[in-house]
Order: C-alpha cells, then sequence, then structure tokens
C-alpha cells in the first residue's frame, strides 16, 4: 500500500530527551493511561526507534516502535489533540510502515485499545487485521480492558 506523503512543511525526526516533557504533556491529553517521562526515557535508552513528527517547531505527533527478528512491534502512536481526524495519524502510521518495509521487516504488530473506535478504525482501513486479544491487558480505571493484536503484512 503507498501512503500519502508527511506534509511538505513537517518533518520526521528522531526524538531526543529534550523533547519528553513536551510529549509527555500531549500523551495525558490524548491517552486514558498515558506513558511517564520514565517510559520515554526507557524507549530512548533501549533499542526503540523513537520519531517525532513536527511542523514549524511544533510537535504534532510522535511514534515508538521496536525491531524483533524480523518483526516490527509499534508501541506508542499518537497525534496532538488538536491534529486528530486530519489525516496526520495516518501519514505517520505509513511513514511507520515504509521505514519497516524498508528494514526487511515480515510484519508489524500492535496491541490497541477495544475502546478506541477511532485507532481501531485506522488500523483496519490502512490494513491491520486482528489476530489476537489480550484479556485485562490495558489499565481502565480500577478495571482492567481487553487489549486487540493487531497485524499488518508489511
Amino acid at each position: 500500500m503507498k501512503f500519502s506523503p508527511l506534509h511538505t512543511h513537517t518533518v520526521l525526526r528522531d526524538m531526543n530527551l529534550a523533547d519528553v516533557a513536551e510529549i509527555v504533556c500531549i500523551e495525558q491529553r490524548v491517552h486514558a493511561c498515558p506513558w511517564s517521562s520514565g517510559n520515554f526515557t526507557d524507549a530512548l535508552k533501549s533499542n526503540c526507534v523513537c520519531k517525532v513528527y513536527k511542523a514549524e517547531g511544533e510537535i504534532l505527533g510522535y511514534v515508538v516502535f521496536m525491531f524483533a527478528v524480523d518483526e516490527v512491534h509499534l508501541l506508542n502512536i499518537s497525534i496532538v489533540a488538536e491534529y486528530q481526524r486530519k489525516g496526520l495519524g495516518r501519514r505517520l502510521l505509513g511513514a511507520t510502515i515504509e521505514m519497516a518495509s524498508g528494514c526487511s521487516m515480515r510484519r508489524m504488530l500492535l496491541e490497541v485499545r477495544h475502546s478506541n473506535a477511532a485507532a481501531l478504525g485506522l488500523y483496519r482501513d490502512v490494513g491491520f487485521r486482528q489476530i489476537g486479544l489480550r484479556h485485562g491487558y490495558y489499565s481502565a480505571g480500577n478495571e482492567r480492558e481487553d487489549g486487540i493484536v493487531m497485524e499488518y503484512l508489511l
């Protein structure tokens, strides 16, 4: 599948420690159970690929993924709340898929909250398919929520 390129006035660059505070603020606004600064710092220090999607000096989104043998595991992909539903998430996901394809990976895996209808719709529309269910995978206040395991063949 061919994806639309990122906007001409945007850049996808490596995330760095100086980005973490701003990213955590975004994360807290867009996720029910956000990653902490420690989660992002750990990802930066590990073998994860961490990218920020910027335009005119403003972070619009970010993605964190890791390679495991011939697979890519998408750990976090987020767009700033004010920019959601404008095609930016689709472009960022497309760029991520193209990076993975360029590294000769076989497939991309992810988990998504059962209740995250917008993300599920995007993933299905792009070509991900459900391959499993992780019962109680996500925290949901005092409860647990199932995670849907999805795959995209590269």
